[in-house]
């Protein structure tokens, strides 16, 4: 598992970004803010009530049109006090492929940085001046790697290379993003995984955060349920068994986001086993 330490504040353990040059810790639990449809006014409230639970980790995309509501609530969080300042955040926000151009890389992020209302984002570092100051004397290093993964999905593979080259995954839909348009009920109607959860006394979504966790993942939940929201951050005071992690090992998987439309005759990718190296 990747050192930790805990936030003093917040009592959620931290991990170090070691391909970072400066110091940068990242919060091992994040709030996601992707959804079908991103209602703004109902994403604030709910990121004001998660600052006031202890989350500080937020993850953000300008596809998922959610960064001027995160950053809303965010200054709103600041008026009243619930963080100091930016600086008491880890927010990611993403380049869609789309925007991944030459020309328009730079535009593309500096947008999203005045959408989320400031000029510095944890991945994204301070705002270039010219398209030329992206071009580094020395190869850029991955820090962390945004991937679906939970038991169901496990990404064994994928973990295995990113533990040895020093990227910290980032776990999005871990609890398999039941209701939403990609997401599945395999996760947490799983039976193994209902199982452990009655043996301490906790929910599959906590099960599956903490089997994350273990793993020295990042995971990305999101809840509109105060109480949800909550329970997820109640994972750092209990583990699982050897045995417990032996079953979740054992389950059936299958990759929930197959992303079929980018899949083309006259695409890079011509079918879904070739797009995913035949991992499905």
């Amino acid at each position: 598992m990747a050192t930790t330490t805990l936030n003093s504040v917040t009592k959620i353990p931290k991990m170090e970004l070691s391909s970072s040059s400066s110091l940068v810790s990242m919060p091992v639990i994040g709030f996601g803010t992707a959804a079908d449809n991103n209602d703004g006014a109902t994403l604030i409230s709910v990121v004001l009530e998660s600052i006031k639970l202890g989350y500080r980790h937020f993850d953000t995309a300008s596809a998922y049109g959610s960064e001027q509501a995160l950053g809303e609530a965010i200054a709103e969080a600041l008026r009243l006090g619930l963080i100091p300042s930016w600086d008491d955040l880890f927010i990611t926000t993403k380049l869609w492929p789309s925007e991944a151009h030459a020309h328009l890389v730079l535009p593309s992020l500096q947008k999203s940085l005045r959408t989320l209302c400031q000029w510095t984002s944890s991945l994204c570092g301070q705002p270039w001046k010219s398209a030329r100051d992206l071009a580094l004397p020395s190869p850029l290093e991955s820090a962390t790697s945004l991937v679906e993964m939970n038991p169901v999905w496990q990404q064994k593979k994928l973990t295995e290379f990113c533990k040895a080259n020093g990227i910290i995954v980032t776990a999005f839909s871990p609890l398999g993003a039941k209701g939403s348009s990609w997401g599945t009920n395999d996760v947490v109607d799983n039976e193994v995984l209902k199982e452990i959860a009655k043996t301490h006394g906790k929910t599959v979504a906590q099960v599956c955060l903490r089997w994350v966790y273990e793993h020295g993942a990042a995971p990305i939940a999101k809840s509109y349920n105060k109480e949800r929201l909550k329970e997820n951050l109640q994972i750092f005071d209990w583990e699982l068994s050897e045995d417990e992690y032996y079953k979740i090992g054992q389950i059936k998987q299958h990759r929930m986001m197959l992303k079929e439309e980018l899949v083309s005759a006259h695409g890079p990718y011509k079918s879904i086993e070739e797009m995913w190296d035949g991992e499905l």
